[in-house]
């Protein structure tokens, strides 16, 4: 086949995430198979016009925005004549029914909805609201492929027919441990995550607060990076709850030393609006530390609730801190989750996953 991806990030865009992780995983598996698989992307400051990653074609023109124009123009006057393309949605769709007669696949990691809210000043948040709302009209024929099936429950609200929905999970990256790895001597929970506030790390850093009253020794590392004056606010937020001696800001470290962390840690702590996975919580669990975490979509698909982590119903920092506090004291029960942890991790693998959407657009064509 020959493949279109259209997604505004490419996996070296330095503003890529999990998402970007995930197509790469399966477009390289498809290329391996045979398949001709070419991403159109934006471009950034360093990046190169075109190159080959694992045997896809990156090509990167225009930036965040202008990508979605240029995208049509790609797609209709490329020399290359696409069996397929795959429509990458982030907020906004690449609105390929209008333009695309060859068979389409929609790949979505989440619906935005709250998210606007959160990552964008009025009336940018108003506006995207109402377009998420109207845009998926245009794909009600179209097929979607998902990362977790709670993302169909928001597809199927949205007008999107369930029949049309397909979910397949995200695997780790790296190796699932083989046995339990040693823990550090005081409670330590972890957050692993870019730093913004959809994200729910101010959520997290009050309810470690919460936490500290009962265990005086207890440490919250932070992984991630994000802006400058959004940093500085959480660390004036730490001193303000006075636990600036009990919460280090990692910053951005190499996977390696993430999942270190991780391993050494006791609770991934977890409070996002809504994921499209929760790919860190399944690392974490890879690393025999299980999750406790909001009830949000994404979380409620990579986490299992009772046996590899605790979703929060009620999603405030007050019973985030109980739930943690819970599974910490409760040694029997700690034990039994890091062991499902692992078996839960090692039960997906990306050759499994990568047959599936393959399989899919097979299907689609």
């Amino acid at each position: 086949m020959r493949i279109l991806i259209l997604n505004w990030r490419d996996i070296k865009n330095p503003k890529s995430g999990g998402a970007e992780v995930v197509t790469m995983a399966h477009a390289k598996a498809w290329a391996k198979k045979g398949n001709d698989v070419t991403w159109f992307t934006s471009s950034f400051l360093g990046g190169l016009k075109k190159e080959t990653i694992d045997g896809v074609k990156i090509v990167r023109q225009g930036n965040a925005f202008t990508v979605y124009l240029r995208a049509p123009l790609f797609y209709l006057f490329s020399n290359t004549k696409f069996d397929l393309v795959i429509d990458e949605i982030h907020g906004l769709p690449f609105f390929t029914p209008l333009y695309v007669r060859k068979p389409k696949v929609v790949l979505i990691h989440e619906v935005a909805k709250e998210i606007w809210d959160y990552m964008y000043p009025f009336p940018v948040n108003v506006i995207g609201r109402f377009l998420e709302t109207f845009y998926f009209k245009f794909y009600k024929n179209v097929l979607f492929w998902t990362d977790a099936a709670s993302t169909i429950d928001d597809l199927e609200a949205l007008g999107i027919p369930r029949k049309n929905c397909v979910d397949i999970p995200c695997p780790v990256m790296n190796k699932t441990l083989e046995k339990l790895p040693e823990k550090q001597k005081t409670p330590t929970f972890i957050f692993v995550s870019r730093i913004v506030k959809m994200k729910g790390i101010e959520e997290v850093i009050k309810a470690f607060a919460l936490i500290l009253q009962k265990e005086k020794n207890a440490k919250l590392w932070i992984v991630g990076d994000g802006e400058r004056k959004y940093k500085q606010y959480l660390k004036n937020l730490v001193k303000e709850l006075g636990c600036e001696d009990n919460i280090q800001f990692l910053g951005y470290v190499s996977d390696q030393d993430k999942l270190g962390y991780m391993g050494k840690s006791h609770i991934i702590l977890h409070a996002s609006v809504r994921e499209g996975w929760g790919l860190s919580t399944l690392e974490a669990a890879s690393q025999a530390t299980p999750s406790v975490a909001y009830d949000a979509p994404g979380l409620r698909d990579s986490i299992k609730n009772g046996k590899t982590g605790i979703l929060v119903k009620e999603r405030t920092p007050e019973n985030l801190a109980v739930a943690s506090l819970g599974l910490l004291r409760d040694n029997k029960k700690y034990l039994l989750f890091q062991k499902a942890c692992l078996e839960w991790t090692k039960s997906l693998s990306w050759e499994k996953v990568t047959q599936t959407s393959l399989h899919l657009l097979e299907q689609a064509l």
